[in-house]
């Protein structure tokens, strides 16, 4: 099937979304047991740092096999540089920076709610530079229900906000990852996404590696064949999720695809609860509803007005068209 045709297929798009956001939504605990188990400290930022940057180098490694194995180009492409470092820093560096301040400095509650703040980055930036990608009050319904599906899938009543500079971090995060989103879109025109990833994946692991190692060496992880598989697992989340976000990207609108990274944090709690044994409170899969209610109501055709009203017309003269029929059928 010709990539393209997929991409922008209901049913590609909705496989290929949730694929990204489920592995996305892993990232969540395993980091928390990867810290564990290379002894990495809360309190311990530019280690934490660090470890991304091994992460995201490996991540890069992982693509250029991929490219190689694909029969793609994997020399540098003259002219490409300013992309990819205007995508490795939003994307890749920065991101990452602020998130692993922020997370530090923040509760799980608050930052997960922080993180899913990235649709609305997404989605007024893309109002200001896409005139077919206007925010509406379609979208705007939407997002309303994608973010009450967040809190309640994170929160239990007190979500405990104290809007510190760590929470100014993860919104900062969350700005700069809609914004590389939306770059690798523009760059995707001229230059295939996978091409781009890989290379701003690089670019971006090479500043985290520098900015970690400043503050507590290059090698003070200890690497066991648990450690290992954790990194190499966690390098495969990044690379096959931003390699196939960023093609989402490029062949659909931006608010179309951005609603589903309401469901990171859905399934980074059922993951949290499933890897690290933490209780799974019932009122997720209605968090989860909500996220699907917002996701529907923005990818519905505009030419409808999908409200209670419409959807009681639509079936009752579907009833009518069919009981019409078989009297005629009768006669």
């Amino acid at each position: 099937m010709n990539a393209k045709l997929f991409f922008t297929s209901p049913i590609g798009i909705l496989l290929t979304a949730c694929f990204v956001c489920f592995l996305w939504g892993s990232s969540f605990p395993l980091i928390k047991i990867a810290y564990e188990v290379f002894m990495i400290e809360d309190t311990d930022t530019y280690t934490q740092i660090l470890f991304a940057g091994y992460r995201f180098f490996l991540a890069s490694l992982l693509l250029f096999l991929f490219l190689y194995l694909k029969q793609r180009h994997i020399r540098y492409l003259q002219g490409s540089l300013p992309a990819i470092i205007q995508i490795g820093f939003f994307q890749t560096a920065l991101q990452y920076l602020m998130l692993h301040v922020g997370v530090s400095m923040t509760s799980g509650i608050e930052s997960s709610i922080l993180t899913g703040s990235t649709t609305f980055f997404s989605i007024v930036i893309a109002h200001f530079m896409y005139v077919n990608d206007r925010l509406n009050w379609q979208k705007t319904i939407g997002l309303l229900f994608g973010f009450i599906g967040v809190v309640l899938a994170t929160g239990n009543g007190s979500l405990g906000f104290s809007f510190g500079f760590g929470a100014i971090a993860l919104l900062i995060a969350a700005m700069s990852n809609a914004m590389g989103g939306i770059l690798a879109k523009n760059k995707a025109k001229k230059l295939h996404p996978l091409y781009l990833t890989t290379y701003q994946m690089l670019l971006g692991s090479l500043f985290l590696l520098t900015v970690g190692s400043v503050g507590s060496g290059f090698v003070p992880l200890t690497i066991t064949k648990q450690s290992l598989g954790l990194l190499l697992y966690l390098a495969f989340v990044s690379a096959a999720g931003f390699f196939l976000w960023n093609t989402l990207m490029k062949y659909n609108n931006v608010g179309k695809i951005s609603m589903y990274y309401f469901l990171i944090p859905v399934f980074g709690v059922i993951q949290s609860a499933w890897y690290l044994g933490e209780t799974l409170n019932p009122i997720v899969f209605l968090s989860l509803l909500f996220v699907i209610i917002g996701i529907l109501v923005v990818n519905k055709p505009e030419n409808r007005a999908w409200t209670p009203v419409f959807v009681i017309r639509h079936w009752k003269e579907k009833f009518t068209r069919k009981v019409s029929t078989e009297k005629s059928y009768v006669k």
